[in-house]
């Protein structure tokens, strides 16, 4: 399908993170992972990139004819001799997961540390900074699959009565990009849904989308749930003028 919008957006995480999106999503055990159905269902995230002509880098490929291969084993009967030594297939994605989660969550709590010098991390937290973290709401940081997740389900409630049909006009998503930015400037943190009001075409909610992408990569735009049940928050990254554009221009 040709689309009007030109972009080529590179995508800021990897299988790994999918993987471990999916399987949280699905709420299954990482030591028994359901093959078929995560498989299926990481083949439709890879589809869903390429229709959004994200740039897909050849981990995601890799990864995915990894689970490809490990599905087709699992279906296949078990050994005439009933070598119960054999090893489970879906352990070669079990251990980089297991490895994965341990060398992130060093990473989180390396992060969480105020650095002092190069290498001295604080042992406490000075009382003006605990009293602003106790004012503040906790909330939960979004990954790119969860606003994929969330962009599928504004797509499905407006296929109904949005246009299905594309434009001449080439969308830019930098132009689009300020203009979520000059919204967000205006209104304030918003709810994700609120962002895809206005568009009339199928290619405007893409485009509006990846705009969106952008603007969190680059870090204009922070998101934020209160809970896994709520709506996703956008927040806005503006500098001490108030000016986002210049922001823009820059990244």
């Amino acid at each position: 399908m040709k689309t009007d919008y030109e972009v080529n957006l590179e995508i800021f995480e990897g299988p790994l993170d999918l993987l471990l999106h999916l399987i949280y999503k699905n709420e299954v055990d990482i030591f028994d992972i359901p093959i078929a159905t995560i498989t299926d269902q990481y083949l439709e995230y890879i589809d869903m990139m390429e229709v959004l002509n994200m740039e897909i880098a050849g981990d995601f490929l890799l990864m995915a004819s990894t689970l490809v291969h490990i599905k087709s084993r699992m279906l296949l009967p078990e050994s005439i001799d009933g070598d119960e030594d054999e090893e489970d297939p879906r352990i070669e994605i079990t251990r980089p997961l297991l490895e994965y989660m341990r060398f992130r969550d060093i990473a989180e709590e390396l992060s969480e540390r105020e650095i002092l010098n190069r290498d001295v991390f604080a042992r406490s937290v000075p009382p003006y900074v605990k009293d602003q973290m106790e004012d503040q709401e906790s909330e939960l940081d979004v990954t790119l699959f969860q606003l994929m997740d969330a962009f599928k389900h504004i797509m499905h409630q407006r296929s109904a009565s949005i246009q299905l049909r594309f434009n001449i006009e080439k969308w830019s998503v930098k132009d689009k990009a300020k203009g979520v930015m000059a919204i967000l400037s205006e209104k304030g943190p918003m709810f994700f849904g609120e962002l895809f009001g206005h568009e009339k075409t199928i290619s405007e909610l893409i485009v509006t989308f990846l705009a969106l992408l952008e603007l969190i990569h680059v870090g204009l735009v922070k998101v934020f749930q209160p809970t896994y049940e709520s709506d996703i928050r956008l927040v806005p990254c503006i500098d001490n003028n108030g000016s986002a554009a210049d922001n823009l221009n820059n990244a």
